[in-house]
């Protein structure tokens, strides 16, 4: 329905169009002022809304408009900043939407078919499809001489995207999910009583972090490949090294599905989040039925006093701890559908999650931080629940959600895929959901790299900034908050699967995306003149890779350096492109 409003609103937006003004002139005959608009007059001029004669103010850019081709023949467009801004938004949510959409139909198909060859072959290019087509869009529309200047818009989604995964949202993971060091230098599960030392707290992955690691900086092989001719003054050899980089990146990425299909831990561990989140639901559900009360408060916050009731109600003994034993209370009639994991099981999982001062037993304060942490997940996935349909649509919306995925909570050495109910409504529901986002991806990519080209020309700021600041957020962003919140639960477990996924996306943009880019630019023709945004992608890439693939542990001041590196490499292309006119 959003989407829906959205178009409606995007056809009321003034196109650009041509309008004849009278101009007023003096004694003299010089043009000397624009008075009013008029038709059937003798001497007109396209010029914009606002406007002086001579010379062109801050305003007039940010109003005035002149014709300007509508994508598709009838999508809105505008060269005015305003316009354009809106343009922007409007077009960057529709993109957030459709990547949204796929991720969600790419986790309920790998619920159901678990690892193996769709998991490892077709899933991880679905998700990166929204950035690949982007991409592929810049270069593919209209002449070459346009396709030359809209191909920077692609290598700016390409380069922001990489640098945004392993600057931003790598740091930020760090701040949210940092817990206690102890004397062997590991972080702590659950427990944060340092605040911001620099050196005293941070996280810890495992092993198979570091491997994610290692693949990200072996991805970088089609862009050093495709670098090589540069320093030959052959047209010639440039082209043929951008065959070969193209070449290179298809083969990498065959190589890197082909690897998760055979050694499947990085879909295991998508599965062991699926897992966790029915678990969750259908405790907070179960909750609910019970007629505990009402978790969260109308501003969305958890409700406190509704929270220490629920505890009273457990805590049998009034000791004002929880046992194992009196948590049972909590998933007592709880339906795990026939799963091996039995009640005790679950108990034990939710007391090693909840029990911070590892002492088996839940105060108040460790109840009600996990109990948090849990309703924080429930709002990201379903939103903000509305004040008057909490008890019909929240918990019944967010088990509903997680209904088709595995209810079994992760077994610490083993983790298997069991059944789902009615697989084949989920299947059809998956395949709805995929198709729907690249559907809705397909009909907007063109117009968001129109918008972005013309608010680029509306102010004078090479396209390559604007999409390398504001297009990763369009396709980024649903997968930029699931790692930030499942980074809060702060324990290596969930720090683990974060960093690999950011990992695998960079992955992804490093073959897949990389791959796409060189075949347009090979068969449109177009010449590759990137070199300043490949050293910032290969200096991210090698420098945050390699920190990541030789230790687990990465102390909070480790953050500072990703979030350096962001701005830092904006500064880079800008002194390599416009000041030594590398390009």
């Amino acid at each position: 329905m959003k989407c829906f409003i959205l178009l409606a609103l995007m056809q009321l937006l003034p196109c650009a169009a041509p309008g004849r003004i009278l101009l007023q002139r003096s004694s003299t005959g010089i043009d000397n002022g624009l008075v009013l608009v008029s038709d059937g007059v003798r001497e007109t001029a396209s010029w914009g809304f606002i406007m002086k004669p001579n010379s062109e103010t801050g305003l007039q850019r940010l109003l005035s408009s002149s014709s300007c081709d509508e994508t598709y023949g009838f999508m809105p467009c505008t060269t005015t900043i305003v316009g354009n801004i809106f343009l922007l938004a409007a077009y960057g949510y529709l993109m957030f939407k459709a990547a949204t959409l796929i991720t969600s139909g790419c986790e309920h198909l790998l619920v159901v078919t678990g690892p193996g060859i769709i998991g490892g072959l077709f899933l991880p290019i679905l998700g990166a499809f929204p950035d690949a087509l982007l991409i592929a869009v810049s270069g593919l529309s209209g002449s070459t001489t346009t396709a030359q200047s809209q191909v920077l818009i692609g290598m700016g989604l390409l380069a922001g995207s990489t640098v945004m995964l392993l600057t931003a949202l790598w740091g930020a993971c760090t701040i949210v999910g940092k817990c206690d060091l102890s004397p062997e230098n590991a972080a702590i599960d659950g427990q944060d009583t340092k605040g911001f030392s620099l050196s005293g707290s941070g996280i810890t992955t495992d092993k198979a972090t570091t491997k994610a690691a290692q693949i990200m900086v072996v991805s970088l092989i089609p862009f050093i490949i495709v670098e090589i001719p540069q320093v030959i003054d052959s047209s010639s050899a440039k082209r043929i090294g951008v065959l070969v980089g193209c070449i290179a990146a298809i083969i990498c990425l065959l190589s890197y599905c082909i690897y998760q299909v055979l050694q499947p831990w990085i879909q295991k561990r998508r599965v062991a989040y699926a897992k966790q989140k029915h678990i969750i639901s259908a405790i907070m559900k179960n909750m609910h039925l019970k007629g505990w009360g009402r978790l969260l408060r109308e501003d969305g916050q958890p409700d406190l006093d509704v929270l220490k009731s629920v505890f009273e109600k457990l805590d049998d003994d009034n000791d004002g701890y929880l046992t194992k034993h009196e948590l049972r209370g909590l998933l007592y009639g709880l339906d795990l559908q026939g799963q091996e994991s039995s009640t005790a099981d679950a108990v034990n999982k939710v007391m090693a999650e909840f029990d911070s001062s590892r002492d088996d037993k839940l105060s108040l304060d460790e109840f009600n931080v996990g109990m948090s942490s849990w309703l924080k997940i429930a709002t990201s996935t379903v939103g903000h629940p509305r004040p008057n349909n909490y008890s019909k649509k929240f918990m019944s919306d967010f088990h509903l959600k997680t209904k088709e995925e595995l209810e079994a909570l992760q077994n610490d050495n083993e983790e298997e895929v069991a059944e789902v109910d009615n697989p084949y409504k989920v299947y059809l529901k998956a395949v709805m959901l995929m198709l729907g986002g690249a559907i809705l991806a397909g009909i907007f990519a063109d117009p968001l790299v129109d918008a972005v080209d013309n608010f680029s020309d509306a102010t004078s700021i090479p396209s390559f900034f604007i999409s390398f600041i504001i297009m990763p957020f369009a396709t980024n962003s649903s997968e930029g908050v699931s790692a930030l919140i499942f980074a809060s639960r702060k324990k290596k477990r969930t720090a683990s699967l974060t960093y690999s996924e950011i990992y695998g996306a960079v992955t992804m943009n490093n073959t897949l995306c990389l791959g796409v880019f060189l075949a347009i630019i090979y068969i449109r023709g177009l010449d590759w003149d990137f070199s300043a945004e490949v050293l910032v992608i290969v200096l991210v890439v090698l420098v945050m890779g390699l920190l990541s693939s030789f230790r687990t542990t990465f102390p909070l001041w480790m953050s500072s350096i990703a979030f350096i590196f962001y701005p830092l490499t904006l500064a880079i292309v800008y002194v390599l492109d416009y000041v030594l006119g590398w390009s």
